[in-house]
């Protein structure tokens, strides 16, 4: 089982994601970045808000899974981070 998620601002939220692979593709009008990520050749993207101060951990946790990162993956980023 993974760690427990923090809290964290959005930035530092996309540069956990940057970290574990997941690439930055666009962001337009909105206060929205999309990430994508593939795993075992399917593409996977997830909406991460961009301009908050403070992202709640259940919503940490529900973009990560949108990007398929497993329990071993985001134990050992949040370690490493």
């Amino acid at each position: 089982m993974y760690r427990k998620i923090p809290s964290m601002s959005s930035r530092k939220f996309m540069r956990l994601l940057e970290k574990g692979g997941a690439m930055f593709v666009r962001q337009r009008a909105t206060d929205h970045s999309i990430f994508e990520r593939i795993v075992n050749g399917r593409r996977y993207a997830a909406p991460v808000l961009s301009g908050k101060r403070t992202l709640e951990p259940n919503y940490c946790k529900r973009v990560m899974r949108q990007l398929r990162f497993s329990d071993e993956e985001i134990d050992k980023l949040l370690k490493d981070f």
